[in-house]
């Protein structure tokens, strides 16, 4: 597979990631955390917002191989 080919796959795995993801932290924080406290709201939402990175990493790692 060329360098460009990887690269685009790479992207578009990267944007259904992303879109993938948010869709799912939405859904889970509505159906879990309906009555917590915004303190409560606010931590799930950094730690989901910084999940994302780990599969991100994998996905960028192996578009960087030549």
């Amino acid at each position: 597979m060329s360098v460009r080919t990887r690269k685009l796959f790479g992207m578009l795995a990267l944007v259904v990631l992303v879109i993938v993801y948010a869709i799912l932290a939405v859904a889970i924080a509505v159906a879990n955390l309906a009555e917590s406290s915004s303190m409560v709201h606010l931590a799930y939402f950094f730690f989901s917002g910084l999940l994302w990175v780990v599969p991100a990493m994998f996905i960028i790692k192996w578009m960087a191989k030549p």
